[in-house]
C-alpha cells in the first residue's frame, strides 16, 4: 500500500511571528482548532499533544524539527486510530513570508493511507476535510480577530 501526502497552502495576512505563536500557543490553538489546545516545549524529540477542553488527548506525536518562524514538523498519531501503519504520519508546517504583511503557510501531512481520506466534502472527517477547516479558521482569527462560526465535530 503506497503512502500518500496531503498538502495544503494558504496565504494569511500576518507576520511569521504571529503565525508561529498561533501554531505553538495552546491558548490560541483552542480558538481555531476545534477547541483543542496544543502543548509542547517545542524542542526536537519532545512530545506534542492536542487536548480537548476536558483534558482528553486527541492527537499526539514527537517533535522532529522546530525552526521558529520557519518550519515545524512532528509525528502525528490520532488517539483511538487502530489503523495498522508502518510509520506514524508526519505533519509539517512551513512558513514563507511573501512581503511584510503576508505569510504563505504550507501544511504537509505525510505517510497517509487511503483510509485517512474521506470523499464526502460535507464533513470534517478525514484529514483532507479537517485540515482546510482548521487552517481557514486560523486565517480568519489572525486576519479579523474572530474565528468562523462554531463547527460541530465529534
Amino acid at each position: 500500500m503506497k503512502n500518500k501526502t496531503f498538502a495544503y497552502a494558504i496565504y494569511i495576512a500576518t507576520t511569521p511571528e504571529r503565525l508561529w505563536e498561533a501554531l505553538t500557543n495552546g491558548e490560541v490553538t483552542k480558538k481555531y482548532h476545534f477547541g483543542c489546545q496544543v502543548q509542547s516545549d517545542w524542542q526536537k524529540g519532545s512530545t506534542v499533544t492536542y487536548l480537548h477542553e476536558d483534558g482528553r488527548i486527541t492527537d499526539y506525536g514527537i517533535i522532529l524539527k522546530c525552526e521558529p518562524f520557519d518550519l515545524l514538523s512532528f509525528t502525528w498519531n490520532m488517539t483511538g486510530d487502530e489503523t495498522a501503519r508502518d510509520n506514524p504520519t508526519r505533519v509539517t508546517f512551513e512558513l514563507m513570508p511573501i512581503d511584510g504583511s503576508t505569510v504563505k503557510l504550507t501544511l504537509k501531512h505525510e505517510e497517509l493511507l487511503e483510509t485517512d481520506f474521506v470523499a464526502d466534502a460535507a464533513t470534517f472527517e478525514g484529514l483532507n476535510n479537517g485540515w482546510p477547516a482548521i487552517l481557514s479558521n486560523l486565517k480568519s482569527l489572525l486576519e479579523t480577530g474572530r474565528t468562523l462560526p462554531p463547527i460541530a465535530v465529534d
